[in-house]
């Protein structure tokens, strides 16, 4: 690190140190300092790491799908520079890198979608994961077209090797002429009868004409083609056959890859981490990983916060299952249906800017088919009232549902009813706020945000 940079490292890391000791955390705080002090930083950190960089991006599924990669990467003994939490925009990236003290050969950055165009250049990775565009705040980052076009130019002019979801008409549209890796579902029995209501991508991003679909899988995921220019999903050489879906215990399939063919038993539940498994795969091969690598990193993967994590607390187990838009929120429910039995729900709905203002996207989501199967909801955040209609017009009888807008009494509530298992639904910033909570009753160490 050269001398100019390194006095403006120096106060950056401090400024962090001194956010932390008042207790207020900021995990983005120390390079957001940096990038005012040095704008440059994020490539000049990064271009001290040996083995180079790896970027992922997603509407959902990136902080997942960063720690399978991960898991991967270190169990083939890589030491990577790696933004753990979560903070995926130019001031958590940097303060990873800063972090990092010139320790680590190789970084692996989850960049937010928004982000993704201004970041890219800084790291210049030599492989870029492109999971999934649904549709999520449309009040801070408009329609999925506006982010689609953004991710056509940064896929038009990187050099980086392209890894994309071939299920996703408008991400598998990015590898169009060019030498791109393709992961995919080719397991058929898990289509659904029809598109979903919330389903985003309907229209071919080359003629405009309705896409016909052969199976749908998760939103607008699944095997597509256009009838009037002949595009078509492409044939992905990485991915999942033979899917078994167990639940909120995890999930079973057969990984197809160009190094050969394995069982795979992902201690995570869910359709949606099938695809995360598969993205890590592709992403994990096409950086150099042998597929036992591959194989074993999946199966050590642990989830991150509030990502199908379960603790202890008053007697009980308590799934966190975050939910952020439709699609999401879709598969979540579709996983707990699965499961035998009624469910306890704590369902948090906030609006705060991290979430998005406008919560209608509530509306989209099949809460329908998880209403007969719910015991007992507490609604809480700051749009529990909305919530809790929601949930009425869904089917789930008045007498079931409890409205507590204060989280820490909305927890107390939950728990004091029934003796089995609480899942908790939160939204974005409702789960920071959750784990805050846990973390100040002693349930989870340390600081997430």
């Amino acid at each position: 690190m050269s001398g100019g940079l390194a006095w403006k490292a120096a106060v950056a890391r401090g400024a962090g140190a001194l956010s932390r000791r008042s207790g207020r955390g900021g995990t983005s705080l120390p390079g957001k300092v940096l990038l005012r002090l040095a704008p440059d930083a994020i490539g000049r950190l990064a271009s001290g790491l040996s083995r180079g960089t790896a970027v992922i991006s997603a509407t959902n599924g990136k902080t997942t799908t960063a720690a399978m990669v991960a898991a991967v990467l270190e169990h083939g003994g890589v030491e990577l520079v790696h933004n753990r939490q979560g903070a995926n925009m130019a001031g958590g990236v940097a303060s990873s890198l800063l972090a990092a003290r010139g320790h680590g050969d190789f970084g692996l950055f989850e960049v937010d979608e928004f982000w993704l165009d201004r970041i890219e250049p800084e790291l210049a990775p030599k492989a870029i994961l492109l999971a999934n565009l649904f549709r999520d705040q449309l009040d801070r980052y408009g329609e999925l077209e506006t982010i689609a076009d953004r991710w056509a130019a940064v896929a038009a002019s990187t050099r980086a090797q392209l890894v994309l979801n071939a299920d996703d008409p408008l991400v598998a549209d990015l590898g169009r002429g060019r030498d791109a890796v393709f992961f995919g579902v080719e397991d058929r029995s898990l289509a659904m009868a029809q598109m979903q209501h919330a389903a985003d991508a309907k229209h071919c991003r080359t003629c405009g004409s309705p896409y016909r679909y052969d199976a749908i899988f998760l939103g607008h995921l699944g095997h597509f083609h256009c009838d009037v220019c002949g595009a078509t999903r492409p044939v992905p050489s990485v991915s999942a056959q033979d899917v078994v879906l167990d639940g909120v215990r995890g999930a079973r399939f057969s990984l197809v890859t160009p190094a050969g063919r394995a069982e795979v038993s992902l201690p995570l539940p869910g359709l949606y981490n099938v695809y995360n498994a598969l993205g890590a795969a592709a992403l994990g091969l096409s950086l150099g990983a042998s597929l036992d690598d591959v194989v074993a990193g999946l199966h050590a993967v642990a989830p991150a916060f509030g990502r199908a994590e379960s603790v202890r607390m008053g007697g009980r187990d308590v799934l966190l299952l975050l939910v952020k838009n439709p699609a999401g929120a879709n598969e979540v429910l579709r996983t707990l249906v699965l499961e035998e039995g009624e469910h306890d729900l704590l369902a948090v709905l906030n609006d705060r800017t991290a979430d998005g203002k406008d919560v209608s996207w509530v509306w989209d989501a099949d809460f329908e088919v998880l209403a007969p199967k719910v015991r007992r909801v507490v609604c809480a955040g700051t749009r529990a009232p909305e919530l809790a209609l929601r949930l009425k017009y869904a089917g789930v009888p008045e007498d079931r549902i409890v409205v507590e807008a204060e989280l820490d009494a909305a927890l107390d509530l939950a728990l004091a009813d029934g003796s089995g298992r609480l899942v908790a639904i939160p939204t974005y910033t409702a789960m920071l706020e959750l784990r805050e909570l846990l973390a100040s009753r002693g349930v989870v160490r340390g600081q997430f945000t």
